[in-house]
């Protein structure tokens, strides 16, 4: 295929609470939210629960995710964004580093990608990973020996009842990097940020754009033209599902609220971030993490948060969650729970 040029806390609303302790905003005085008393659970369980701690490092991880690993079996995969050449803004490797070494027999994964990178062929794309300092544990480029197809359950008896979605613009199957099938489990590490197409980038778009494979499902997903708006947006959410439905009781998420740039890891030249960071959150529940994260950005302060909400708003990045409430991929109500 030839190769695309790529172009260039918590709102207390709709049943979300805060549970177990009080929360506030690293760096944001007066932005304080009382939760319940000390002891006392309030934790609703018609809710999905999300786990959050200000504690940024290796320990902070190990903690969140030991409320959320219940699930992760066999032989795991971790996929997480390795970054740009250059990417100013990547997590720091300590904070994939601590956690990876405590996830027994896992490999980070990732595939290549559709636009004009060295991260395009594999060989060149190992380069990078192994520059970029992912030289600790496996890295395994999923469609390094090509891809195969994913179901979306249940898309084409939803697209059958008409509702407004078109066949065509939508996915029913998704081609994802071939060795996807080689793992048991996925954790899905996120570093939350904008994106210049999606809005932001969190737990869904790390594995609905990041999953297919570099030159036939990330194609699929984006559609020809590289459209941006809710069209785009739905595909991604549908390879998303495809992702979730395979790994059903076997996947969990982390999403870090660091380095909040406008702009994605895929970017080498991304604009500083202007919001402060926020903390760590993960959940068995991709739609309630990602709307938990989102709640977190809208609760900075403005001065901090207006590039950031903007880039999320003129990209309908909300969208994401409106849709994979629609598809019925989680829960939108969350109990969000101090640890």
């Amino acid at each position: 295929m030839k190769e695309i040029s790529r172009r260039n806390f918590l709102l207390l609303a709709g049943g979300t609470m805060l549970s177990m302790a009080s929360y506030s905003l690293t760096g944001c005085a007066d932005n304080r939210v009382k939760g319940a008393e000390p002891g006392r659970s309030e934790v609703d369980a018609a809710k999905s629960n999300v786990y959050f701690t200000n504690d940024i490092s290796a320990k902070g991880l190990l903690d969140i995710y030991s409320h959320i690993n219940q699930g992760i079996t066999g032989r795991v995969g971790i996929k997480l964004h390795t970054g740009e050449p250059g990417n100013p803004n990547l997590l720091p490797l300590s904070l994939i580093r601590g956690l990876q070494a405590n996830v027994p027999n896992s490999t980070i994964v990732e595939c290549n990608v559709l636009y004009s990178s060295p991260r395009y062929e594999t060989a060149t794309h190992r380069e990078v990973i192994k520059n970029n300092g992912f030289t600790f544990c496996p890295v395994d480029i999923m469609d390094a020996e090509g891809d195969t197809m994913l179901t979306v359950p249940g898309m084409k008896e939803f697209l059958a009842k008409g509702q407004g979605y078109t066949p065509g613009d939508h996915l029913t199957e998704v081609a994802v990097g071939r060795h996807l099938f080689n793992y048991d489990s996925l954790l899905v590490y996120t570093h939350f940020k904008g994106h210049t197409m999606g809005g932001f980038g969190g737990s869904l778009k790390n594995i609905g754009i990041g999953i297919p494979s570099g030159h036939v499902g990330k194609a699929m997903v984006h559609g020809p033209g590289w459209p941006t708006g809710p069209g785009f947006l739905e595909r991604m959410v549908e390879a998303g599902k495809a992702v979730t439905e395979h790994f059903k009781g076997h996947i969990t998420y982390i999403n870090v609220l660091k380095n909040l740039s406008v702009d994605c890891d895929c970017d080498a030249h991304a604009a500083p971030p202007k919001c402060k960071d926020i903390g760590i959150l993960g959940s068995t529940d991709i739609l309630a993490i990602d709307k938990a994260s989102l709640d977190l950005v809208d609760k900075l302060p403005e001065e901090q948060k207006h590039d950031l909400i903007e880039r999320i708003e003129s990209r309908h990045g909300r969208h994401q969650i409106r849709y994979m409430k629609t598809l019925g991929m989680g829960n939108a109500d969350y109990n969000l729970i101090q640890i």
